[in-house]
């Protein structure tokens, strides 16, 4: 039986440490149908908190299927123009942003990855302005996870289907880290700070690099653009708002160099990527581009990753995540990248953030990319740590600092 108790305290944790959502500020919501008790309590926690209006944009995973279905490829390739000027609206007047997800891993199998493709592009480049003013942190936007049956059966395959969803429901809860007994802002302020003074170490060390080796073959070499910030757990909006993009967060992250990756990297665990499960896969980059992968399943699907745009096969994230998280330790691949990034180290292939670079938020895209930025429509997240990944750092005077020995900080 779902507990109310820890739905509402969730609810409460996306919106008074997720967004933050200020005194009058106006919140969208967005979620599929199958979310509608956290989104009503979510809404009610927003209204609590000061918020002027709330909207909810819902979604429906089998609608979807049917359009990609049954539509053209030149159909889907046409984004309607009031989309962009909704979300116009919203950027212009402040508002700040929920997203719900709720996974359905392979649920597109079956769809023409040629139609997902061309989905995706046109809604990237329409909308490409909002994912440009979310990465520069302009307004709060957070994403917390919500259950359903179809992902419960794939994270618990070995339950009933009467235990599966309760299962799924108290994983999310862990990783999330409700507790009944204490107050959930408190616990994530403490939480945030251990992420910051992480942070604040990684800062001081100032790498050129950072070198990645596993037995399961990555070999990675990826430089750091000069002048990069590592930030980790909450971050703060140009308005001078403090917000959890992500719940949960486990990860310390910075900014690598478009042209400075080189090696080979293996994944470590499986990627849904546009509804489709990509399993057992690997880059080899040169001069910061994936010049060759494979996949041992979902191959059609990893081929579209990079056929976004010319961004798209450079990294624009490298992120550091100890094996020992609440989210590793449950043991269970989940088959979200909200969850699956912070049970383990992982890159991104796409757009980076500009708050990863010295008064990047503030810089014009021309500037940015002078200094190493990877600008792309995309950002996808892959998961490649393992419990013996060793990463060492250098500096530029060739010093070479072992600090993250057997998945886990030495420092």
């Amino acid at each position: 039986m779902l507990n109310i108790k820890k739905l509402n305290q969730l609810a409460k944790l996306a919106v008074r440490v997720g967004v933050n959502v200020q005194k009058n500020q106006n919140l969208v919501i967005r979620s599929t149908i199958e979310s509608k008790k956290l989104v009503s309590l979510i809404t009610k926690n927003a209204y609590d908190a000061g918020a002027n209006r709330v909207s909810v944009i819902w979604s429906d995973d089998e609608i979807s299927k049917i359009n990609f279905k049954s539509q053209s490829k030149e159909t889907l390739s046409e984004i309607p123009e009031y989309i962009a000027s909704q979300y116009k609206h919203y950027v212009e007047n402040d508002y700040c942003f929920i997203s719900v997800s709720s996974p359905n891993p392979g649920y597109f199998s079956d769809v023409n990855s040629e139609k997902l493709r061309s989905f995706q592009v046109a809604s990237n480049k329409m909308l490409g302005f909002f994912r440009s003013h979310m990465m520069g942190n302009k307004s709060q936007w957070t994403i917390v996870a919500s259950a359903n049956e179809n992902w419960a059966k794939k994270v618990f395959p070995e339950k009933t289907d009467k235990d599966r969803l309760e299962s799924l429901w108290n994983l999310i809860f862990e990783v999330s880290r409700i507790d009944e007994t204490k107050d959930i802002v408190e616990i994530w302020k403490e939480h945030n700070n251990k992420l910051l003074e992480r942070s604040k170490w990684l800062n001081g060390q100032n790498f050129n690099k950072l070198i990645f080796k596993n037995k399961l073959g990555t070999d990675l070499e990826v430089e750091l653009v000069k002048d990069h910030i590592w930030v980790g757990g909450g971050e703060t909006t140009i308005k001078g708002v403090y917000f959890n993009p992500n719940i949960p967060t486990e990860e310390n992250f910075t900014m690598p160099h478009k042209f400075g990756v080189n090696g080979m990297v293996y994944s470590s665990k499986p990627l849904s990527y546009q509804g489709k499960i990509i399993k057992n896969f690997w880059f080899k980059f040169e001069k910061g581009k994936v010049i060759d992968y494979d996949a041992e399943e979902g191959l059609d699907a990893l081929k579209n990753l990079f056929s976004v745009d010319e961004g798209s096969s450079y990294a624009g994230e490298i992120a550091l995540v100890e094996n020992s998280s609440p989210v590793s330790k449950t043991g269970k691949t989940i088959y979200s990248t909200l969850f699956d990034e912070n049970a383990s180290c992982h890159m991104a292939l796409g757009k980076a953030y500009p708050m990863n670079i010295k008064n990047g938020i503030n810089s014009n895209i021309e500037d940015l990319i002078k200094k190493g930025y990877n600008n792309s429509l995309s950002h996808v997240d892959f998961m490649f740590g393992t419990k013996d990944m060793n990463i060492s750092g250098i500096k530029e005077n060739g010093e070479k600092v072992d600090f993250f020995i057997d998945g886990e900080f030495s420092i």
